[in-house]
């Protein structure tokens, strides 16, 4: 009897990541995933972006709806303020590599013109979209992680990922059986929703503190 079951019920990317790819031929590949349901709402599947051969990679949550629109991860206000962060601490924003856990854009929208406010994705999405970042590691081979926020934790580190209780540390970990070297900080995004100037330059200021860390780490 054959399945009817649509690709994305199954919750991998696996049978649509192409081996021996490159990250040209991933990206293309990347495209038309429906390893899971999120490629339904989404415009379009966001993969990563920069320097292939970077010593840094920088792992985020999902896209957002800027990104959603133009196909690149970080382009929106989050994005910007990295930037400006990441060359605060010392570490060039075009050597570094940038990616999400999630490639495409969940998010809820109350009627079809109104704007679309990002809902956080599940474990689950995270584990299905997984096989795309292992994929990304494997070509990039980064000296260093940058985790920003709490799913990319999760998604990278397990369920029980804390984001307040390692940042601006190094761990040693292995992922996707590789060991690796990762700082955690928040996601950018965080400080963008912070109350008021205050609450946002201290959050800065903090991004930009675990970013030095780091730094110091590449050497």
């Amino acid at each position: 009897m054959v399945s009817t079951r649509a690709p994305e019920d199954a919750y991998t990317a696996e049978p649509f990541v192409p081996e021996g790819a490159d990250l040209a031929a991933l990206r293309s590949a990347a495209a038309g995933c429906r390893g899971c349901p999120l490629h339904r709402a989404a415009t379009r599947t966001v993969f990563g972006a920069g320097n292939a051969d970077a010593r840094v990679m920088l792992v985020g949550e999902q896209p957002g709806d800027q990104e959603d629109r133009q196909g690149r991860p970080f382009v929106g206000p989050a994005g910007k303020l990295l930037d400006r962060a990441l060359a605060e601490a010392g570490v060039d924003p075009a050597e570094a590599y940038v990616t999400n856990a999630v490639k495409h854009f969940k998010f809820t929208q109350a009627e079809p013109r109104k704007r679309r406010i990002h809902k956080a994705p599940s474990l689950r999405e995270m584990t299905a979209c997984g096989p795309w970042l292992a994929a990304e590691l494997a070509l990039v081979e980064p000296e260093l992680i940058v985790i920003l926020g709490a799913t990319a934790g999760k998604a990278l580190l397990g369920s029980s990922f804390r984001v307040g209780e390692v940042r601006g540390t190094v761990l040693e970990r292995e992922i996707h059986g590789r060991p690796e070297r990762l700082v955690p900080t928040v996601h950018p995004s965080s400080v963008l929703r912070a109350q008021d100037d205050e609450d946002r330059k201290a959050a800065y200021e903090g991004l930009v503190a675990d970013l030095k860390v780091a730094a110091r780490a590449l050497g």
